[in-house]
């Protein structure tokens, strides 16, 4: 069975990242994130 990647999407000007107990679940959890900017259609950072 192949496993596919799912990425966790989030604009940078939301408080999600800063929180410090979502900086413990995204590491706990080993979350993938992609940082995007919803006005220029882009995105500005991957974390995998």
């Amino acid at each position: 069975m192949k496993m596919t990647s799912s990425y966790f999407a989030i604009s940078p000007t939301s408080p999600y990242e800063r929180l410090p107990f979502v900086q413990t679940t995204i590491e706990q959890y080993q979350l993938k994130l992609v940082v995007y900017m919803p006005e220029q259609q882009e995105i500005i950072k991957w974390q995998n």
